[in-house]
Parts: C-alpha cells; sequence; structure tokens
C-alpha cells in the first residue's frame, strides 16, 4: 500500500522550519537621546568638528609632535592593544573554519585474549579460526559535520567578527588618550618652566630689597624686623624654586615613559606664553561627535555581541543535526591490513540530539544573555551621554579660563606696576619695606596664578579634541 504526504503538510512543515532557523531577534541599536547642540557651544550652522583635524595639524609644536609620535609608535600600551588586534584577527579567522567539516585520522591496533568460557572465546573454537586471540587492525579517516540549521556558528562569526572591531576601537580609543596625555603633559611642563623663572626672578628681586634694608638697617633708619621679614619673604619665594625643580623633573619622567623611553630630560624650545590658543574651536554636532567616539563605537560593537550571544544561547536549547563518516581500513590479521578493496570499509549516520534535562542550565543561560544585552543597552545609552556631557564641560572649561585670563593678566599688569612703585617709593622713603613686601608677595602669586590658568586653557583646548574623538586619525 502506497502512502503519499499531503502537500500542504510539506509546505507548514517547511515554512516552521525555515522561520525556527532564526531563533532569536536582534535588538537594533538604539537611538541616543542627542541635543541639537552642545551646552555652551557657539550657535552656528557650521556641522563641521575639529575631530577631522588629523592630530598633527592640530598640535603644530614641533617637539610636541616628535613626542606624540614617539609615544604612539613606542608606548607599550598601545603595543600590547596592536597585539589585541592581532589576536582577536586570528579568532575571527578560526571561527570560519567553524562550517567546514571535522577530519581526524585514526589509526589502532589491539589483541584480547578471551576467556574460553565466555560467548567470545567458545566463538573462536567453534569456528576454528585457529588462534586464542582477537585481534583488530584499524586506519580510517572520521568525519563530522554539525548543520548550523539555528545560525549557531553564523552567530559565532558575527561575535568574532564585532569582538575584532572591539579591539581596533579601543586601539583608537588609547591613542585618543595619549595624544592629550602627552599633550597635557608637555604643557604642565611648560607651565613649571614659566613658574620656576617666576620664583627665581622674584628670588633676585627680594635679594635686592633684602640688600637696600640691611644698607638701612646700618645706617640706623629702619630696624631688625624690617631686615628678619624682608629674609623670611626672600626664604618663602626661594622654597619654591627647588620644589618646582622637583615637579620638573617628575613630569619629564612621565612624559619619556607614556613615550616609551627610560626617564630622561626633554627639551623645549617655546616657552608657555609664546604657545598659541586656538580660537572659534568647533565641536560639531552631537550626532556627528558620537560617530567619532571609539568608546561609542566600541559600546554598539558590544550590542552586536549581545544579540549573537543570545543566539548562540537559544540555539543550544534546540536540536542538533550532526553527519558523521567513517572510512578506511579494518581487518583481524595484521598481513592483510592494507589488503585492497577486502580491507576496505565505510560508515555513515546522522543524529538529531535534543537537550531534555540538564538542571535547567540551557534556559538559564538563554535568560543570562538576554539580561547581559539589556545590560548592553543601557551601557551604550550611558556611553553616549557621557560623551556629550564631556564635550559640554570641555567647552565651558575653554570659555570660562579664557576669561579668567584675561582677568589675572590685568592683575599681574597691575601688581608689576605697583611693585615698581614701591620700590621706587622706598628707596625715597616715601613707602615702608611692608608695601614693598607686599607687593612682591602679590604679583608672585598673580604671575604663578596666570601660568596656571593659561596652562589649563591649554589643556581644555586638548581635553576637548579628545572628547570629541579626535587624536586617532
Amino acid at each position: 500500500m502506497k502512502r503519499y504526504i499531503n502537500p500542504y503538510s510539506f509546505l507548514i512543515l517547511m515554512a516552521a522550519f525555515i522561520s525556527a532557523c532564526k531563533v532569536s531577534k536582534d535588538v537594533a541599536t538604539p537611538k541616543a537621546e542627542l541635543p541639537a547642540n552642545f551646552r555652551n557651544a557657539a550657535n552656528t550652522s557650521d556641522t563641521s568638528s575639529i575631530a577631522d583635524v588629523q592630530w598633527k595639524s592640530f598640535f603644530t609644536d614641533v617637539t610636541l609632535q616628535k613626542l606624540i609620535d614617539s609615544a604612539i609608535a613606542k608606548n607599550y600600551d598601545m603595543q600590547i592593544a596592536v597585539k589585541n588586534i592581532e589576536a582577536s584577527q586570528l579568532l575571527f579567522k578560526q571561527v570560519k573554519w567553524n562550517y567546514v567539516p571535522e577530519l581526524n585520522l585514526n589509526v589502532t591496533a589491539n589483541t584480547n585474549r578471551p576467556s574460553n568460557n565466555s560467548v567470545t572465546g567458545l566463538s573462536l573454537t567453534q569456528y576454528n579460526i585457529g588462534s586464542k586471540h582477537i585481534e583488530d587492525y584499524n586506519a580510517n579517516l572520521a568525519l563530522t559535520w554539525e548543520a548550523d540549521i539555528w545560525g549557531k556558528i553564523r552567530n559565532q562569526s558575527r561575535s568574532a567578527l564585532a569582538s575584532y572591531l572591539q579591539t581596533a576601537e579601543a586601539k583608537k580609543l588609547l591613542q585618543t588618550n595619549i595624544v592629550a596625555s602627552v599633550s597635557q603633559g608637555y604643557y604642565n611642563l611648560l607651565m613649571l618652566d614659566d613658574q620656576l623663572a617666576i620664583a627665581q626672578k622674584n628670588v633676585r628681586l627680594n635679594d635686592s630689597t633684602l640688600r637696600i634694608i640691611r644698607l638701612q638697617f646700618d645706617a640706623g633708619q629702619t630696624t631688625l624686623l624690617a631686615v628678619q621679614q624682608a629674609d623670611a619673604q626672600r626664604l618663602a619665594a626661594a622654597q619654591l624654586v627647588p620644589g618646582f625643580e622637583q615637579n620638573i623633573a617628575i613630569q619629564e619622567n612621565a612624559i619619556k615613559i607614556l613615550t616609551g623611553s627610560l626617564p630622561d630630560r626633554i627639551e623645549r624650545t617655546v616657552r608657555l606664553e609664546e604657545v598659541a590658543i586656538p580660537e572659534n574651536l568647533s565641536a560639531g554636532v552631537p550626532s556627528v561627535v558620537v560617530s567619532h567616539r571609539p568608546d561609542v563605537k566600541s559600546a554598539e560593537l558590544a550590542l552586536t555581541i549581545a544579540n549573537a550571544n543570545v543566539g548562540i544561547a537559544q540555539a543550544n536549547m534546540y536540536p542538533s543535526l550532526t553527519i558523521t563518516g567513517t572510512g578506511g581500513l579494518n581487518t583481524f590479521r595484521a598481513s592483510n591490513w592494507f589488503t585492497i578493496p577486502a580491507s576496505l570499509f565505510g560508515t555513515v549516520a546522522g543524529a538529531v540530539a535534543q537537550p531534555l534535562f540538564q538542571h535547567r542550565q540551557l534556559k538559564t543561560q538563554y535568560k543570562v544573555a538576554l539580561v547581559d544585552r539589556e545590560k548592553t543597552v543601557l551601557q551604550f545609552r550611558q556611553s553616549v551621554l557621557n560623551a556629550v556631557g564631556e564635550v559640554s564641560d570641555a567647552l565651558v572649561k575653554i570659555e570660562k579660563l579664557k576669561t579668567q585670563q584675561g582677568i589675572i593678566a590685568d592683575r599681574v599688569s597691575t601688581l608689576q606696576k605697583a611693585t615698581s612703585n614701591a620700590n621706587l617709593l622706598f628707596r625715597n622713603g616715601q613707602a615702608t619695606y611692608l608695601e614693598v613686601i607686599t607687593a612682591q608677595s602679590n604679583v608672585l602669586q598673580s604671575e604663578l596664578d596666570l601660568a596656571t590658568v593659561k596652562n589649563a586653557r591649554l589643556n581644555a583646548v586638548s581635553d576637548l579634541y579628545r572628547s570629541v574623538g579626535g587624536g586617532w586619525k
């Protein structure tokens, strides 16, 4: 009796099979909530960003360019990042081989002496084989292949590719941070040079004032208290000198280590006041900045990995189809092992395995993968929020530090004139030594503050360049 398959049932089964091949749905990259413009950004229709400028065009100081070049080439963190990329690339290439069947060569030889009272022993006697031993010689090729019905291997490939791209983004992120760190360290070094020169100049000024007060003391025109206070003021300025020299050496060492070199002196040919601060820095629009930030791209790739892990975890819960094949030479006598075709054999088999009870592990792994994917979405949103916040912070720093620098510069100018006038009046007996000491102390602090604020502005510019995703090109 012939049995016919209902064509409609066949179509329904095929449709169910095809639809089941995609066991999980990916979560699309969420659209981050972005403002039209950054806070404190100038209202302009210009959408260009300094992130598009190569770092050598953004940092034009020749000494600084050499330091950054050395850091990118020799920094050990950068070298480790390159090795991570190489390892991830090898893993990605390896995953592609999951589509290819496994092939193993097996060669075995064994002998067995069964009991005479066993079924095998009795069989040997019955068939008069002429030997009390059972020998088996086998040489075969075994092939195993698992059909990628549920997309498990495909998801493994997606995850490996995203992991590889993540290592590339990690290298970009590291380079942006290194460029910013080296530039900020270099500007700190110029600030310390400036502050050291200010302290040394003030010491010389205090020495001159102390000599005059001592001459007046010898002439009986002033008291010993005036000499002591002038000397204390000179010592207060003098103690700053070794402190700045110490900080200069430590900063030089830090920069050298960043550049992958042994601690040593760094030659510089410019002063802090000679470094030009770029004006009209364009951060661009938030959507463009987000596309430049390596950390945001890495968070987006993490979502791809999370989607793939969900697919893999769910595929593990479904049946797996494995096809195996074995072929080779088999005999019970060594002398006939390679007798062809008598010793040839072959086996082909297919197996379907469906997990039934594994202490709920597979379902728990699937639910954990779903939770991890939700966490990844939140981390992506957080990375976007951090990016917008960092750019906004850098913009307000640049704006307000510029105002502060202008105010402090006016203060320094006023105090420098006041110090000159105080010294002139003191020599003519029209001002007290306290007025001279106070004027010198004020101008020292103001000049140190001016150098600090100028350095803070340069650091804020470097921070803006980093926060908009610049420095890796």
